[in-house]
Parts: C-alpha cells; structure tokens; sequence
C-alpha cells in the first residue's frame, strides 16, 4: 500500500495521449474533407442531351474547356500546346488512353475541334464527349 502513493516531489513518468490523438483525428478529417473538395475540377455548364450515360474509366483524363476557351487538363490549366505534349506523354504511358472532352455549352466550336485535332494527331481514339442528361419531359 506503501508502494501506491507517491510523494508530491516524484516525477510523473505516465504520458496521457488522449489530447495528442484528438488533435490527430481532428487534423485527419480536415485533411479529407479539404482533399475532396479540391478534386471537383473545373466547372463548366456542359450541353445536355437526352442519352448520357458515363464515360469514366480508371486512368481516363479529362480536358475542359471553359465558355471563355481556357483550356485545362484534368483541373490544371495548360495551352494547346502544353496539352498535346502532355497528352504524348501520358499516351506513351497508356497506349489505350481515353479522354473525355468537357466542354461549355457555350464555348467557341473551333477551340472544340483543335482538341479532337490534337487528339487525333497523337492517336487518341477513345473519345468521348461530356454531356449533362437533360430532364425528361411529362
């Protein structure tokens, strides 16, 4: 019994982790939810369609256009130029590499087709093009 109680000068050798793993939990679900929130990518008003159906597959890239004609690949701005070295790059990777086109509803055709061009002169040929379903009608 003598043997339990410490005199008031001893060093306290236990160490309480509750505090430190709280603070851990807390720094983790703020890291998960701020990791998910920047994945979005960028937003754009997509044209609508009757058949839309979904084109992701594991690897696949995305190129997006805005209405202005910035172009961006996989959220990350870049020009046509940078876009079709990259595409090589990742092409020489994945020779099967499929890309979606998301492009404004509102964007210029001509920024349209000098993306397919590049995909074409790299021969990219899983293709597809991004779409909103549009709402059926009673």
């Amino acid at each position: 019994m003598a043997a339990d109680v410490r005199a008031d000068n001893a060093p306290y050798d236990d160490i309480n982790i509750t505090p430190m793993l709280d603070l851990a939990y807390v720094l983790l679900v703020t890291f998960i939810i701020l990791t998910t929130a920047s994945v979005q990518g960028v937003k754009v008003n997509a044209p609508r369609t009757q058949a839309a159906s979904s084109l992701a597959k594991p690897q696949t890239r995305a190129i997006t256009i805005t209405q202005d004609g910035a172009l961006f690949l996989d959220a990350y701005p870049v020009s046509l130029d940078e876009l079709s070295q990259r595409l090589a790059a990742l092409k020489s990777g994945n020779p099967a590499l499929p890309v979606v086109l998301k492009a404004d509803a509102r964007t210029q055709y001509r920024k349209v087709t000098e993306v397919l061009e590049v995909a074409k002169r790299l021969d990219i040929t899983e293709v597809g093009l991004v779409t909103q379903r549009q709402p059926a009608e009673p």
